[in-house]
């Protein structure tokens, strides 16, 4: 029986918002900045979407997910891949027991509610099929019998853009299983200062702060279905779907410049990523509709990953966010206001 409430009350966003604005809050006490990557991370877990993140090592990126995890109670695993990695490092094996003459299943470490699979371009092919299955099915497949995965379950896979040697390209039918892909960059002089202070001690002479637990898996459930009954106007979900058919047929769009610079486009996971998206970027913002900002703040972090671009576009410099941004120039937002808002 499903769970998705029928209306999602003015209320009932309210006192969403309020949850999520505490744990951010909690998870803020430890990382310093990152603000829009903290928000991309916050609508995965309500969307029950996977993220990629791009960034240079140091960037708290394991300690956002570890916090995340401590604030939801939530259980929280890590892989690091290697070029060695097998599946079963990922997914677990089969085990002879000697005293009772049986095989026994031994999970692996793909089994938590927040997984962290740090520099996932590392791990040959084989490993990358057995994380495809558990993204897409929530359920791996040991010895032929499937296990299911917990709930919630969001996998949040780093990759380093600095070092590129001895790693294997992501399939695209992976890439594509991401919801975001957030590129993570450095913090300001000032986040930078408050971070030293705060993990050496260096003023109070104290030891850092830990994030306290405000909420549980149960209830977070309970979030996500509020979130897939977030109204979206018909007029948005069509504009999602010309903005990614435009990556398909830019000509169409009225840019034929880019047939040559784009090889292939965004699938129709794409559009419903940035519908699921927008749902939970509204009801982190307290609100039970969905607006056009909510759309264009996440078209960029949904598409960037689905855009093969040709040879052209690569010699010329030019990069995905470049040809997002041509795509949303001639591909506008709607106008009309919601109704919900003229309520509002």
């Amino acid at each position: 029986m499903s769970t998705t409430p029928q209306n999602l009350t003015p209320t009932d966003a309210t006192e969403a918002a309020r949850l999520m604005e505490q744990v951010l809050y909690e998870v803020k006490r430890v990382v310093v900045g990152q603000d829009r990557f903290l928000e991309r991370v916050l609508v995965a877990l309500l969307a029950q979407g996977h993220l990629l993140v791009e960034g240079a090592p140091g960037l708290a990126k394991t300690l956002t997910v570890k916090t995340l995890a401590r604030v939801v109670q939530g259980q929280f695993k890590r892989i690091q891949f290697t070029p060695d990695l097998v599946p079963a490092d990922l997914v677990g094996t089969r085990i002879y027991n000697q005293k009772t003459g049986d095989f026994g299943t031994v999970l692996g470490p793909v089994f938590a509610n927040l997984l962290l699979a740090d520099e996932i371009n590392r791990a040959p092919a084989k490993v990358q099929s057995a994380l495809l299955e558990a993204m897409q099915e929530r359920q791996v497949t040991i010895a032929g019998e499937s296990h299911r995965l917990p709930s919630p379950y969001v996998v949040m896979a780093t990759q380093n853009p600095i070092e590129t040697e001895g790693t294997y390209p992501l399939p695209e039918a992976q890439v594509d299983r991401f919801m975001f892909k957030v590129l993570v960059d450095y913090p300001s002089d000032e986040e930078e200062f408050v971070i030293a202070q705060r993990v050496t001690g260096a003023v109070s002479g104290e030891a850092p702060a830990q994030a306290n637990a405000v909420t549980d898996t149960a209830q977070l459930a309970r979030l996500q279905a509020q979130c897939r009954a977030v109204y979206v106007d018909p007029a948005l979900v069509q504009y999602t779907v010309k903005l990614v058919t435009a990556t398909r047929d830019p000509k169409r769009a009225g840019l034929p410049e880019l047939e040559k610079q784009l090889s292939y486009g965004a699938s129709p996971r794409a559009t419903i990523s940035l519908v699921e998206g927008a749902r939970a970027l509204a009801l982190l913002r307290g609100r039970a509709y969905t607006l056009p900002e909510d759309f264009g703040d996440l078209a960029a972090d949904v598409l960037r990953h689905r855009l093969v671009l040709s040879y052209e576009a690569l010699s010329d410099g030019l990069n995905s966010d470049t040809l997002i941004g041509q795509l949303m120039a001639r591909v506008p937002l709607p106008t009309k206001v919601m109704e919900h808002d003229k309520a509002a």
